[in-house]
């Protein structure tokens, strides 16, 4: 079912279930692109809610002792998708119990495991368009021309998740043009009612 959220953007609804959220005990688990939100949201969306909030990206920098970008460079993706799909468990333990929140990786999703872990969590994602995410990463602007198009990679990249995530979603909101506090707020307000 498809409604209007108040902040006029269109929410999917696919469970009408999430009034139950925390006595189930159920996670909230933010999903999206990157620069969708994910932290900023799920930082308020779990204080606005008095529950727990855990982001894959900071347990992932925990386990490694480094910076995400670094195991990246250093170490590769594979690597790096070894500790996201840990994260993603130990977070989900981390937040079960009380109903918390969970913001995970943007590709964290492309990995069969990690959708069967998710299964039976409210699921939210964090609609932001290429355009937004362009903006936000700093590629809207004109540039030298750098082999490899990152614009066009990153577009590639937006293509092949964007039915990965709309396809796992309780929830789709829109976050472009809308601040953090905004679209926490009225994820919030639909989460109590």
């Amino acid at each position: 079912m498809t409604t209007e959220s108040s902040l006029g953007g269109r929410a999917t609804d696919r469970s009408d279930g999430t009034a139950q959220v925390r006595q189930l005990g159920q996670g909230i688990v933010l999903i999206g692109p990157p620069t969708a939100g994910k932290s900023s949201v799920g930082a308020l969306l779990a204080t606005a809610l008095g529950v727990p909030f855990a982001d894959t990206d900071a347990l992932v920098a925990r386990a490694a002792h480094k910076p995400v970008s670094d195991i990246f460079v250093e170490d590769g993706e594979l690597v790096f998708r070894e500790f996201e799909r840990g994260a993603v468990a130990s977070g989900l333990d981390a937040i079960r119990p009380d109903g918390g929140v969970l913001a995970v990786g943007s590709g964290a999703v492309l990995d069969p495991d990690v959708r069967r872990m998710l299964v039976g969590q409210v699921i939210v994602y964090l609609e932001a368009e290429f355009a937004t995410v362009a903006k936000r990463t700093g590629m809207d602007r004109p540039r030298v021309v750098i082999p490899g198009n990152p614009r066009g990679q990153l577009r590639a990249m937006l293509e092949e998740r964007r039915p990965v995530y709309a396809d796992l979603a309780t929830f789709i909101v829109p976050t472009d043009d809308l601040a953090p506090e905004e679209v926490a707020a009225d994820l919030a307000k639909r989460l109590r009612s």
